[in-house]
C-alpha cells in the first residue's frame, strides 16, 4: 500500500460570551484605556479595539478592554498587533531545529503570513517536493523519496519583503547534508545570496497531539506553489513497518512531500510524506519527535556524494528458503 495559555482573566471572563457593539467597546476603550493596554485589533468593517488579549485560538480572539472582556469571531479580524511582537518566538536549542517559547493559538491565516516564508520548493531532475526551514542558517527538512538518486538540488524561496510582499528566489546553492532512508527524511541547506539570516518554523518541543486536533499544511501539491490545505489529526499514532505516523485528513497530494505539518501554535508537528492511492483524506505525516531525533544524529546518515549509500541504512533480512531452524542448531535429537 502506497504508502493557553491565559495571562489574566479574573471575574471579567463571565463576560465574554455577551455579544457587545463595536462603538459599544470603542467607548470602553476610550475611558478605560490601561497603560499596557497596547495589543491592538483591526475588525473587517473597519473597527479597531485597543486591550489586552488575555486569550485567542484558532476561532477567537478575547481582548480584556478594562470594564470587561469581549470576545470576537476571527472571521471578523483583518488583523491583529500584539504588543508582545510576533506571534512565533523560538530560541536556538543547539540542535539545528528550534522550539516555539510559549507559543500561542492563532488561524491558519495568521500563522501562514509568519510561517508562510519557511517553506520552500525542492526540485530535482526528476520531480519536486516541498520543506521546510528550521534554522537561520538555513537548514532545512524535507523527505529521502525528493532528493533520493539527485545531486543537483533547487530551493525556491519566498523572501518577506519590507513592504510585507513575498520575493520569489530560486536558489541553486543547496546542499544535501544527511540523509535517512528508513525514516524518510533529508536535512538539506541553502544558503541566502544575500548573506541574510532566513526566516523558520519552530518544531514542537513535548508532543501533544489529540484526535480531532486542528491541523494544516503547506506546501507545493503538483507544483501549486504555497498551498495551504487544513483538516483535523484522525489518528495520533497509525503504524506502518514498525514506524508510527500522524494521520490526517488534511489533503496531501505529490508536491506536498517533505512539507511541514503545523499545529495552530505555529509548531511542526510533522513532516508530510505519504497519502494512500485512491483514498480520501487519508494523509500521513512523520512525527516531529522523529524529525529531531534525525537532526541530533544527522552525523549518523551524513552524505557523502562520493559514497552515496553512506550513513546507516536499515535493509530488511532475507527470507528464508526452507522451513525449520538451521542445521547449526541441531541439538542432534532430531529424528531425521
Amino acid at each position: 500500500m502506497p504508502v493557553q495559555k491565559i495571562r489574566r482573566l479574573g471575574v471579567a471572563l463571565i463576560l465574554v460570551l455577551a455579544p457587545i457593539s463595536i462603538p459599544a467597546v470603542q467607548a470602553a476603550v476610550n475611558s478605560h484605556q490601561s497603560p499596557s493596554s497596547n495589543d491592538i485589533v483591526r475588525l473587517k468593517d473597519g473597527g479597531e479595539v485597543r486591550g489586552v488579549i488575555v486569550k485567542r485560538d484558532d476561532r477567537s480572539v478575547w481582548v480584556d478592554v478594562g470594564p470587561t472582556v469581549v470576545s470576537f469571531d476571527l472571521d471578523q479580524v483583518e488583523e491583529i498587533v500584539a504588543a508582545t511582537g510576533p506571534a512565533v518566538t523560538a530560541v536556538d536549542s543547539g540542535t539545528l531545529f528550534s522550539v516555539a517559547v510559549d507559543p500561542i493559538e492563532l488561524s491558519p491565516e495568521e500563522h501562514a503570513k509568519v510561517l508562510g516564508p519557511s517553506v520552500i520548493k525542492v526540485s530535482t531532475p526528476g520531480g519536486l517536493g516541498s520543506g521546510v526551514i528550521i534554522s537561520p542558517d538555513g537548514y532545512a527538512i524535507t523527505n529521502a523519496h525528493v532528493v533520493q538518486g539527485e545531486t543537483a538540488l533547487r530551493a525556491t524561496v519566498w523572501f518577506l519583503q519590507p513592504d510585507g510582499m513575498l520575493k520569489r528566489t530560486d536558489i541553486d546553492d543547496v546542499e544535501l547534508v544527511a540523509v535517512n532512508n528508513h525514516l524518510d527524511l533529508a536535512l538539506i541547506r541553502i544558503t541566502n545570496p544575500t548573506g541574510a539570516k532566513f526566516l523558520f518554523a519552530p518544531v514542537q518541543g513535548a508532543e501533544k497531539l489529540d484526535i480531532g486536533q486542528p491541523v494544516f499544511a503547506i506546501g507545493n501539491p503538483l507544483g501549486l506553489e504555497r498551498t495551504l490545505t487544513q483538516g483535523v489529526i484522525s489518528t495520533t499514532q497509525r503504524n506502518f513497518s514498525g514506524l508510527t505516523y500522524v494521520q490526517t485528513d488534511t489533503p496531501i497530494n505529490p508536491g506536498n512531500s517533505g512539507g511541514p505539518l503545523f499545529n495552530t501554535r505555529g509548531e511542526v508537528i510533522g513532516i508530510t510524506n505519504m497519502g494512500i492511492l485512491g483514498g480520501e483524506a487519508l494523509g500521513f505525516a512523520i512525527p516531529a519527535r522523529y524529525v529531531k531525533d534525525f537532526v541530533r544524529n544527522r552525523e549518523a546518515f551524513t552524505y557523502d556524494r562520493s559514497n552515496p549509500n553512506s550513513g546507516h541504512i536499515y535493509h530488511q533480512p532475507p527470507t528464508r528458503s526452507l522451513s525449520g531452524g538451521p542445521s547449526i542448531l541441531d541439538d542432534g535429537t532430531s529424528s531425521e
